[in-house]
């Protein structure tokens, strides 16, 4: 098994592409610690987990907070003893509407739980890793980091930002045994943060939501959307030793979108 022996943090793991990352890497051998903001949901995700032969342990938690950050990396370690992977998923969309109409409230909520809460984990986990001379940081980003869409500034810029931090965080623990990448999914349109972004922007294009997904799938080489089941073998991919080579790099899992 590929992660067997690991000991993996996963955030926004109640659902979407979090649960099939943390479903898979379980599945892998890894005991992971499932963070989340509403109970029910992690609780359900354990139990599947559990319920295949495979190891979880959850905590409820949100990420813009910092204590409950602490709380997080707290439990993995209480549970399992170590953190050897950290997977930054949680994220929110956030306002849907121009720039100029974005409040200051609104951009900091989403940089509060997009980028800083995967900068505090990050912090936290990182003298642990430095310690065991290993580990990997993964980040789920967006293609919106890298394409010009409109009314998506706040999300936009965040994960943007996180590219960033993932770089740094690269070069800083490279030579100290620990990766870090990033992996930006295109129109993954199973999620409830996609069903929610097609019916905003139905609003502004007074279109119906299930065609703006469909134009969505239609803008990839591919024509077609991603799902969570692909993201997370990508995640699986780069948390694993078969990606011992690979670190600073954002991987497109887009069906073709953006091409760096």
């Amino acid at each position: 098994m590929l992660l067997e022996r690991r000991v993996a943090i996963v955030t926004g793991a109640g659902r979407g592409i979090g649960r099939a990352i943390a479903k898979r890497f379980a599945a892998e051998g890894a005991s992971v610690a499932l963070a989340a903001r509403t109970a029910a949901e992690t609780g359900a995700v354990a139990e599947e987990i559990r319920g295949a032969g495979g190891k979880a342990a959850t905590v409820t938690a949100d990420v813009a907070q910092t204590e409950d950050c602490e709380r997080i990396v707290k439990a993995a370690r209480d549970a399992f003893g170590a953190v050897h992977i950290l997977v930054n998923n949680a994220g929110i969309y956030g306002p849907v509407r121009p720039i100029e109409k974005i409040s200051l409230q609104e951009w900091d909520e989403v940089m509060a739980v997009n980028l800083r809460g995967a900068f505090q984990l990050a912090a936290l986990v990182l003298p642990h890793m430095y310690g065991q001379k290993s580990g990997v940081i993964l980040n789920i980003v967006s293609v919106a980091a890298k394409a010009a869409y409109q009314w998506s500034g706040a999300y936009s810029a965040s994960k943007a930002g996180l590219i960033g931090l993932t770089h740094t965080l690269a070069a800083e623990g490279a030579r100290k045994g620990v990766r870090a990448n990033a992996i930006a999914p295109g129109p993954v349109l199973e999620t409830d943060m996609s069903e929610k972004l097609r019916g905003e922007l139905a609003k502004f294009r007074r279109g119906d939501s299930s065609a703006i997904g469909a134009q969505m799938a239609e803008g990839t080489l591919q024509g077609r959307p991603q799902t969570t089941d692909e993201i997370a073998s990508a995640a699986l991919f780069l948390a694993s030793d078969l990606a011992s080579a690979i670190t600073g790099q954002t991987v497109n899992v887009d069906g073709g979108i953006v091409f760096y």
